[in-house]
């Protein structure tokens, strides 16, 4: 078992190497890059004036034609006011440009989108929203980032409803992307149905919630999912919850983490390190599935809850264990999809396409490729491999194509799939 020593030990290292990473040879991690000839007199001409002035007089004409001679098509804006910046809290705007710089490489290198990152200080909601209400012209879409509960929910869907690009809040629906394809892997694996599972899920901020609306689409029984959150079970009878914590409010005498957590199927953890206790886990139902998502320490250690259960399957947020449940699997590629169709927004049709991608994808043969990545000799879809691994480099092909389908078919896409025109 890891003690806290040891995971404090690795991550002072790791902190030093971290510095270094993004201080050394030059300050921060992404950069511009001109894509077209700047070497002549001619090339200038064309770049800025009076070349310049014949594409804005196209567009002025034409505001689709944006998409033909500027980089709006392929840019997202990785935005965020740094008030719930990974497991660190409010620390702010400024402080928060690492994180968002971070996530403008894994756009990049990904599925190559390019990004700015844009870090507000936004005081209110309101003034969020309309900061990005007024710069996203600029963009072909939006992707918000570490945004506090319950103001991320306004912020969001106020945003869908005003732009007529795609805005995507990853902390709500990349993770409950991730979380939904690997579930359902799971409970197969344990002959188990969604629709009967009893799940319990620890953390009611953007991704709990995120994460049991889209369950509950996909076929969870609702009065089967009880919520907990610092007071315990979100239950119908309490007079604290905001609009959203009481939208998945349970019909139910639960109360505590423990009472949820008897005779469950599933258990879904987006909240802090070492709240599960060996007994709540021995309580669980027979074949349980347990994805301990709290980052770097899980709500219960692996190393613990193998010692108290050898009939799960468990998934982490870190990647030095089998099944990392890592946004990077859906982000990069939803936003591919979306682009690549020209979507108006990433809808709910959009998203459980990017689920089964992601779930049938693991059901397929591994390249060799990954084995190499990951210093396997062997994978394949079982309880340690119930989500693709981030290297493999079948996503971007597997989930793309499929949003971007989602996107036609529902109608939200300006133009067909072009591998289908």
């Amino acid at each position: 078992m890891s003690s806290p020593e040891s995971f404090a030990g690795a991550d002072a290292r790791l902190n030093e190497e971290a510095l270094a990473y993004h201080e050394l040879p030059s300050p921060g991690k992404t950069g511009i890059e001109i894509k077209k000839p700047a070497r002549t007199q001619r090339d200038l001409s064309l770049a800025y004036t009076p070349g310049v002035a014949e594409p804005v007089r196209r567009i002025d004409a034409d505001p689709d034609a944006a998409y033909r001679y500027t980089n709006k098509g392929n840019l997202v804006a990785v935005i965020t006011d740094g008030s719930a910046v990974l497991g660190l809290g409010k620390v702010g705007a400024l402080a928060s440009k690492p994180v968002m710089e971070g996530k403008a490489v894994l756009f990049k290198h990904f599925a190559d989108i390019d990004v700015f990152d844009i870090e507000v200080h936004a005081k209110h909601p309101q003034e969020f929203i309309e900061t990005v209400r007024r710069i996203a012209p600029t963009f072909g879409g939006i992707n918000l980032e570490d945004i506090a509960a319950p103001h991320c929910f306004e912020i969001e869907q106020i945003l869908i409803d005003e732009l007529d690009i795609p805005v995507f809040h990853d902390d709500q629906h990349g993770t409950a992307i991730i979380i939904a394809a690997g579930l359902l892997n799971a409970l197969e694996l344990q002959d188990k149905r969604l629709e009967d599972a009893r799940i319990a899920v620890l953390g009611a901020g953007a991704a709990g919630v995120a994460a049991i609306r889209l369950l509950i689409t996909l076929g969870a029984h609702r009065g089967n999912i009880f919520a907990v959150d610092r007071q315990g079970v979100i239950h119908t009878g309490r007079r604290d919850l905001n609009p959203f914590k009481f939208g998945i409010a349970a019909d139910t005498d639960k109360r505590t983490l423990a009472d949820a957590m008897d005779d469950a199927d599933v258990f879904i953890g987006v909240s802090g390190p070492d709240l599960v206790s060996e007994q709540m886990l021995a309580s669980m139902a027979p074949r349980p599935v347990v994805f301990a998502l709290s980052n770097p320490v899980p709500e219960i250690r692996p190393e613990v809850a193998r010692q108290v259960r050898d009939d799960m399957i468990l998934a982490t947020g870190r990647s030095d264990y089998p099944n990392q449940v890592n946004n990077v699997l859906g982000f990069p590629f939803i936003f591919r999809g979306a682009l690549d169709v020209r979507a108006s927004r990433i809808n709910e049709d959009m998203q459980i396409a990017a689920v089964h991608a992601l779930r049938d994808l693991t059901h397929e043969p591994v390249p060799q490729s990954v084995l190499d990545a990951y210093g396997l000799e062997h994978l394949e879809h079982g309880p340690d491999y119930i989500i693709p691994k981030p290297f493999d480099p079948r996503l971007r092909r597997a989930v793309a194509p499929a949003v971007a389908r989602a996107a036609v078919a529902s109608g939200v896409a300006r133009i067909p799939y072009p591998e289908d025109a």
